[in-house]
């Protein structure tokens, strides 16, 4: 109510003003200024002057108590948009410029602010008010990226109605090249798979004509099979396509506006403008509604940050891209369904695969898997992804991901207490292991649990060495701090062991130069343990 009494003061407020401007006019007219003069004067622009004095005082009043006119070239469409704001309130004026384009050919060529001014006299008119805008992040605004150098991906989901008011849920990738902003989205009914993933790659640089030289992702198991305690191991169809193409993968945090919010933005701008409000029908027309949205709205209107429009942008970018490699050719879907037994688990191919706790719901609980590559993809009906799982070549195993078989949130800070005390309780142990949580928030917890076990018979001044050597090294990984301390520890024992130089014994009392026992000493070298790092970075 409080809303609405403040909506109709700010209104009279406004019509006052209006009245006392055109009386204003009328005076300063009447003292002999002319039309430019009093535009300056009152700070009104010289056709509204020039509309004010041609009005009669009876006809302004009139005019101001029936409110504006609908503009006389969307009249025609009034009942269609009224019809919609009805159903969906929540609209905006940018969503129903691109669902007028869409649905009528011969719409006329307006400008957007004349399709906003149409909108909101339509919900003044009709009563339509607009839901309570969601709250946003801000983005800082970074420094553009050259032509053809970047692109960005993500994923995002969302529910659409049918014609019989059920709900679907669609998922979609979105990738922009960051410096045009131009736009790339396809949508499936179901969860992607890696093979999904390189399949709307390819489409993308299909749609953009060539390739970016980098593109930063997301650590999405679409993209990661994560062995190693954090540190990025590419799954084996992932890898096989990017070492294929001539662009370089790059991993960054979840929901990072610093580093990828151009795409993220994007997700939001597909949910929001193209998807929100929309009928589902079939994938397969949904992918080409989201190609007319693209050429019409998408990247036909200028960007909210550059102010240039991202397909005239796209036309210098593409002078940039590396060529095509290959074809996009779309694979097969393979989902099958199977039964969860008591313990959590499902067969396959004669092992056995865990499933998170609580999957099992009981008698006949059951979900769908998928093949890709050497990896198994189990789903929920809903096509949630549960679990991913190397598939093994032996026959009775238990393949476990230690996700499904504990909780962390009860024993990581009893963990991070005991690494802290093994480490020192100092500040380089309290550095090292917020570097740690920072560079691996997700496998903090079997990163620490890494480090216990790995240390259990090491000794405190190894442990230290190690300590500073992956400080210095930029070293974030629970078991290759492991190795390293062992490496010292193991380099101290070789040399403080006795060495019996079987050449000096056989020429006693030749004491020439090279002949000193003490010159054929072994002695640890650094590089060593540099060659770990090597390892990492194959």
């Amino acid at each position: 109510m409080c809303f609405r009494n403040t909506n109709k003061l700010g209104a009279m407020i406004t019509k006052k003003k209006r009245i006392y401007m055109w009386y204003k006019v009328k005076e300063l007219k009447g003292d002999g200024l002319n039309n430019s003069q009093i535009s300056r004067e009152l700070g009104l622009d010289r056709s509204t002057v020039s509309k004010y004095l041609s009005i009669g005082e009876d006809e302004y009043h009139n005019r101001i108590e029936q409110g504006r006119n609908l503009p006389r070239k969307l009249s025609d469409y009034l009942g269609y948009v009224k019809n919609e704001l009805s159903l969906k309130p929540y609209l905006s004026a940018a969503q129903i410029e691109d669902r007028l384009k869409e649905r009528y050919a011969n719409l006329p060529q307006v400008h957007s602010k004349t399709v906003y001014n149409f909108v909101q006299q339509v919900r003044k008119q009709y009563d339509i008010a607009k839901p309570k805008r969601e709250s946003h992040r801000d983005f800082e605004q970074l420094p553009e990226t050259d032509y053809g150098r970047q692109a960005q991906v993500d994923f995002g989901e969302s529910y659409l109605q049918t014609h019989d008011k059920t709900r679907v849920k669609v998922y979609f990738f979105a990738i922009v090249l960051s410096r045009s902003r131009y736009k790339y989205v396809y949508l499936q009914d179901r969860p992607f798979t890696t093979s999904d993933a390189v399949y709307a790659h390819l489409l993308a640089f299909e749609y953009y004509q060539g390739i970016p030289r980098e593109i930063l992702y997301d650590q999405d198991k679409v993209f990661i099979h994560n062995e190693n305690l954090g540190d990025y191991l590419l799954t084996h169809e992932f890898k096989a396509f990017s070492q294929s193409q001539p662009f370089e993968v790059i991993f960054c945090r979840k929901a990072d506006p610093q580093s990828k919010g151009k795409v993220e933005n994007v997700v939001g701008y597909v949910k929001k403008n193209f998807l929100r409000g929309r009928e589902f029908t079939s994938i397969t027309h949904l992918n080409q509604e989201v190609l007319g949205w693209l050429s019409r709205t998408g990247n036909a209107k200028v960007h909210g940050s550059t102010r240039k429009v991202p397909s005239l942008e796209w036309q210098i970018e593409k002078q940039s891209l590396h060529p095509l490699m290959d074809k996009a050719i779309k694979p097969e879907t393979n989902l099958s369904s199977c039964n969860v037994r008591k313990d959590n688990t499902i067969t396959y191919e004669g092992n056995f695969y865990t499933l998170p706790l609580g999957t099992y719901k009981g008698h006949k609980t059951t979900v769908q898997l998928s093949r890709d590559g050497d990896y198994l993809n189990l789903y929920a009906l809903d096509k949630t992804l549960l679990a991913t799982h190397e598939i093994s070549s032996k026959k009775g195993g238990l393949i476990r991901n230690s996700d499904h078989a504990r909780e962390k949130s009860k024993s990581c800070a009893e963990k991070h207490q005991q690494v802290y005390q093994l480490f020192g309780s100092n500040e380089k142990a309290n550095l090292y292991l917020e570097l740690l949580r920072k560079d691996k928030p997700r496998y903090y917890h079997d990163n620490l649990r890494a480090i216990i076990k790995g240390t259990e018979d090491i000794g405190e001044e190894f442990i230290s060495e190690s300590l500073d050597f992956c400080l210095e090294n930029g070293v974030y990984n629970g078991a290759d701090f492991s190795q390293i301390a062992m490496k010292y520890q193991q380099a101290d024992l070789q040399k403080n062991s006795p060495v019996i130089n079987i050449a000096i014994q056989a020429t006693a009392g030749n004491h020439t130069a090279g002949n000193n026992p003490d010159e054929n000493l072994q002695t640890s070298n650094i590089k060593t343990y540099e060659n770990i790092i090597e390892t990492w970075n194959e």
